[in-house]
């Protein structure tokens, strides 16, 4: 059992404050290859699974998503199909390396006009209340230090009837998949990531932190305690992962005080780095830049 102040960085039990570094650590290490690794980790699969996702997602045209843990922008991709011209996807993330990445290969796609990319921490969002229709994370929240927080600023930026969708690995259902799923994943990530990435350890972690991420009943009772309505689960892959899906009828209210408690100030923190979106620079205190041609971080 963790102590008060301190939490799981994969198997390791590590400072709080400390694990949000490790963790960047990582992903800055796994940025370049990230997708190429996923391929080779999931046999392709992780894209079927992405693709259900923003399907079921109830994403339409001229809705404002956030997406958190955007990364490389395979579901900011997706959604940017769904939102149209009038809509906008913001990708979120704390690392800015992968948001490099997102950033230069949607561009390369043409993927340009309403899509934004933001630095920034799931715990202490820099938007207002009740900005967006949907926020989506996928294969995101594990890693963060506080789930309970992120999910707490996740229902105050909704909209009212907003909801949140979290696509992320969970407990695995069917009792003859587990040996093999270990297998994989204790024997066979760690040497792909030596072979093609050079980081053995990197995805060392990334195998112990799914075993450290609640299960499906926990993350579903979380995201009840966070003040999400109606939240369902629905396995995919006999529960290898889970989308868990909850609606905000009272999104936008900082019920008790709780951002601010949080934060311990109402303003928002947060590095604009993407296309230019004079809207959503406008909201974030940071360094705004307007243009994916420059990025000055």
């Amino acid at each position: 059992m963790n102590k008060p102040d301190s939490t799981h960085f994969g198997f390791r039990e590590v400072a709080q404050d400390d694990k949000a570094r490790l963790v960047g650590e990582v992903f800055s290490s796994v940025a370049r290859n990230y997708d190429v690794m996923n391929d080779l980790m999931s046999f392709g699969v992780h894209r079927l699974w992405k693709r259900h996702f923003v399907a079921t997602s109830g994403v339409r045209s001229g809705d404002q998503v956030l997406d958190l843990a955007g990364g490389t922008g395979d579901i900011a991709s997706l959604l940017h199909d769904r939102v149209g011209e009038r809509g906008q996807v913001v990708i979120g993330d704390i690392n800015n390396a992968m948001l490099r990445v997102g950033r230069d290969r949607l561009t390369d796609r043409g993927l340009v006009r309403g899509i934004d990319y933001c630095q920034l921490d799931a715990e202490a969002l820099p938007f207002a209340d009740g900005r967006f229709d949907c926020v989506t994370m996928a294969f995101g929240l594990r890693n963060v230090t506080r789930k309970e927080r992120a999910l707490a600023e996740i229902h105050r930026v909704l909209k009212p009837g907003g909801r949140a969708l979290v696509l992320e690995f969970s407990s695995v259902r069917a009792p003859w998949l587990r040996p093999l799923y270990d297998f994989h994943s204790f024997s066979v990530l760690p040497r792909l990531g030596r072979i093609i990435a050079g980081d053995e350890a990197s995805y060392r972690y990334l195998a112990e932190s799914i075993r450290k991420h609640p299960d499906q009943a926990a993350l579903k009772t979380m995201m009840e305690t966070a003040g999400f309505a109606r939240v369902d689960v629905r396995n995919l892959s006999a529960g290898i992962v889970a989308i868990h899906r909850g609606w905000s009828p009272d999104s936008g209210r900082t019920e008790s005080g709780y951002y601010t408690m949080i934060n311990g100030h109402s303003s928002y923190r947060g590095q604009h780095i993407g296309v230019g979106n004079d809207k959503i620079a406008g909201e974030i205190t940071g360094a705004c830049l307007g243009n994916t041609n420059v990025m000055k971080l």
